[in-house]
């Protein structure tokens, strides 16, 4: 009979232990290192949002005590001050739904600092604000085409694509809550009404943060994929996405900051190349120091610009410096060499042998006045458009980050295709004088 009741008591407690176990979220009261309001902001979303809570406690913040109040909270004078949330509603303490770059500066401000003047700075301003390179071209896309004209769907496209990898500029409305046409959005280059511009939480999402998570290819795929820039695809076609593929389950991630070298990797990840510090190059989150071309305009040219805001923002001779010192952590010079020659041939293969003479066509039509006003009812100007868009990206950057298939079948060979299409029709035009029905 004692050895049945120590059965049943061991099941209880194992029960009881589960249950907890499983509840452990919501029941959650902290007591160590945190305000008041920080130790009742967790209480609460650990009853409302436990999965909030859920990531917040295994996170670094977490463990330095940084609460909801921390990064949520701002001065009653801020353009972004709300007390929309009842915890807060009639007390001194304002906070915002939205935490901006000006708030992780407070505590990361070499980081900001680099994204700043970094290409993803500009992401969203590029097309959303009047100044913008391609404010005209793409508020023309998005509500006159794709949302064929009609009111209340001129934002759609924006909203469910373009500002979910772009970025938002960020409306509050009366109640100091985000609107729905630019929030929730997860793109990096979103501005907001206190003045600043990115988005920290695109790659280390919210609530965990986790270093370990930026620097897996995931992180960057999201946005960097598709017809017109299908990154994480060449990076799966190339011999270092074989290598992560196959072994990189394995491999450790969680190195601090300018210590995470080849040994806890095989093979880079985007974030290797592009932002980690290795060798003697130390951690960047401006994504475009080590760059050398342009690969996503119409036509490529070495990068020279310190203005973020420009298509050829960065020091392309010191940006191919800088990579080519990533790529001696595990290759010789010779192979480094050999492979940047291999790509920048093929660059400006692109440049010379197709979109000089796609754009010579393009001219002589205009000139003529063989092109339809509206370029997606053109045949023409859509091959043209896909020639430099889709097809001839593909052929870039597919010879700049060794994926074969995209430099060549995907690439190369579609754009050459493109390329005749172009004459065909350039030449019954000027021939005829007459656009075709």
């Amino acid at each position: 009979m004692i050895r049945l009741m120590l059965v049943v008591a061991f099941m209880a407690g194992s029960f009881s232990s589960a249950i907890a176990m499983e509840s452990d979220v919501r029941t959650l009261k902290v007591e160590r290192g945190l305000t008041d309001e920080g130790k009742k902001c967790i209480e609460c979303h650990a009853e409302k949002q436990p999965g909030i809570v859920a990531d917040w406690k295994n996170s670094r913040h977490g463990h330095v005590n940084v609460s909801c109040i921390d990064c949520h909270g701002v001065d009653k004078g801020s353009p972004m001050a709300s007390q929309s949330c009842p915890g807060v509603k009639g007390t001194e303490i304002y906070m915002t739904v939205v935490v901006t770059p000006k708030t992780c500066g407070r505590c990361h401000s070499a980081e900001v600092d680099q994204f700043s003047k970094s290409g993803h700075a500009r992401a969203s301003i590029q097309y959303h604000s009047p100044d913008g390179l391609n404010f005209d071209a793409m508020t023309s896309l998005i509500a006159t085409h794709e949302g064929q004209g009609i009111e209340k769907f001129k934002n759609s496209a924006d909203m469910t694509g373009c500002m979910q990898c772009h970025g938002a500029d960020v409306k509050l409305g009366a109640d100091g809550r985000p609107t729905k046409d630019s929030w929730p959005n997860s793109g990096v280059g979103s501005t907001y009404p206190d003045g600043s511009v990115g988005n920290c939480v695109v790659c280390h999402t919210r609530h965990s943060f986790s270093i370990a998570e930026a620097r897996k290819p995931a992180a960057c795929a999201s946005c960097h994929l598709g017809p017109d820039h299908p990154d994480i695809e060449i990076y799966n076609n190339s011999k270092h996405g074989h290598i992560y593929n196959a072994e990189g389950g394995d491999w450790n991630y969680t190195s601090a900051p300018d210590a995470w070298e080849p040994g806890d990797y095989r093979a880079p990840t985007c974030a290797v190349c592009h932002m980690s510090g290795i060798g003697e190059l130390q951690t960047t989150h401006n994504i475009s120091e080590r760059l050398h071309w342009n690969l996503w305009a119409t036509k490529s040219a070495v990068r020279n610009s310190p203005d973020p805001l420009s298509p050829l923002t960065g020091e392309g001779i010191e940006g191919r410096k800088k990579m080519k010192t990533v790529c001696s952590n595990c290759h010789t010079s010779l192979h480094t060499d050999n492979f940047f020659e291999q790509a920048d041939t093929h660059i400006e293969l692109y440049n010379e042998g197709y979109w000089e003479p796609a754009l010579a066509l393009k001219n002589d039509l205009a000139e003529k006045k063989l092109l339809k006003a509206n370029p997606w009812d053109d045949e023409f100007q859509k091959i043209f458009y896909h020639l430099w868009h889709h097809e001839g990206r593909r052929m870039r950057q597919g010879a700049a980050m060794g994926g074969p298939d995209y430099a060549h079948w995907h690439g190369v060979f579609e754009v050459q295709q493109d390329l005749y299409e172009l004459k065909a029709i350039a030449e019954k035009r000027l021939k005829t004088g007459k656009i075709e029905e």
